[in-house]
């Protein structure tokens, strides 16, 4: 009886520390700062968080397979800016062009990485610099900045509004339920779930370890582009220099949100969570005002280190 307690409160820490930190967070943020709370301010973490979330979606597809993606954020500036030259050419134009090229960079990855025993390190890495020497080519290296025309379409999907709140969060929260349910209540989810969790047994039961492989990468890749897409459409151009570093909050907040880096385990619920816990302590470190905004990225190196010696003493 001992043995079961102490095995779900493991399981409860594992899946519920991220949004118990969360919710205390929130709470003494909102005691604390009275901006915290309002409505505009809440409406400007959502929508700074959405563009992450979605980016994260895959990256936790690819982490429960026992992989990780760093080609990610040179995939989001790179589709940034196919959205921005492709509206020019009209709303498909701008919305397909960057998810069919980095969907087709992910589904390179994943090829790489199922067919040919690559380590995702070294391959994704490739992809990192390929997408980031494209970006810069097509842009004259950075001396060319695309607009988007105000008057365009194309800007209605990252500036338009549902009661005040932009349509990009409300298309990564779709997004994110979509992908919680095809994660828990498919065959691609338990395929997933298998390749992480024990490679060889799953492939000795017939579980397609590398096509599953390939598609999770490819999914990566396709929702990289499209948060650069959205934050393009919202920014009103393909700006050059977003992205950097992006590869890792996306890792961050997955492995905060309880994902193992380890692969086999991991929920959506828990990344979305992971992102709100990171956008609201930027916000607080924002609002305090005296504190550098480099100090941002020192706390969620704090936290993500915190996160993964705690899941290394829970799975012992």
């Amino acid at each position: 009886m001992t043995t079961l307690t102490a095995a779900t409160r493991t399981k409860v820490l594992q899946r519920q520390g991220a949004a118990v930190a969360l919710t205390v967070m929130v709470v003494v943020s909102w005691l604390t700062f009275p901006r915290f709370g309002s409505l505009d301010n809440l409406r400007d973490l959502a929508l700074q968080g959405s563009f992450l979330a979605v980016i994260a979606l895959g990256m936790t597809f690819v982490i429960i397979t026992g992989g990780i993606d760093l080609s990610v954020g040179s995939l989001y500036a790179l589709g940034g800016v196919l959205a921005a030259w492709g509206s020019q050419h009209g709303f498909l134009t701008a919305l397909l062009l960057p998810l069919v090229v980095c969907g087709g960079i992910g589904l390179i990855n994943g090829l790489l990485i199922a067919r040919t025993n690559m380590a995702p390190f070294i391959v994704t890495l490739a992809s990192l610099l390929f997408a980031r020497g494209l970006l810069l080519a097509i842009t004259d290296e950075g001396a060319n900045t695309y607009q988007v025309a105000p008057d365009s379409a194309f800007v209605e999907l990252g500036r338009g509004t549902v009661a005040g709140f932009g349509y990009p969060i409300f298309i990564a929260a779709a997004l994110c339920v979509l992908g919680g349910a095809i994660l828990n209540r498919t065959g691609f989810g338990q395929n997933v779930f298998a390749t992480g969790g024990a490679e060889q047994s799953a492939i000795l039961m017939g579980v397609p370890v590398a096509r599953t492989k390939v598609l999770v990468y490819t999914m990566s890749g396709t929702l990289a582009g499209l948060a650069g897409a959205l934050t393009a459409a919202y920014l009103q151009s393909g700006v050059t220099v977003i992205g950097v570093g992006t590869e890792l909050d996306a890792i961050a907040v997955v492995v905060i949100g309880g994902t193992l880096l380890t692969g086999g385990m991991g929920t959506v619920l828990g990344t979305v969570i992971g992102v709100g816990l990171i956008k609201v302590i930027q916000n607080v470190i924002n609002q305090i005002g005296t504190l550098d905004s480099n100090y941002q990225s020192v706390v969620s190196g704090v936290f993500l280190l915190i996160v993964v010696v705690l899941q290394r003493i829970l799975r012992r």
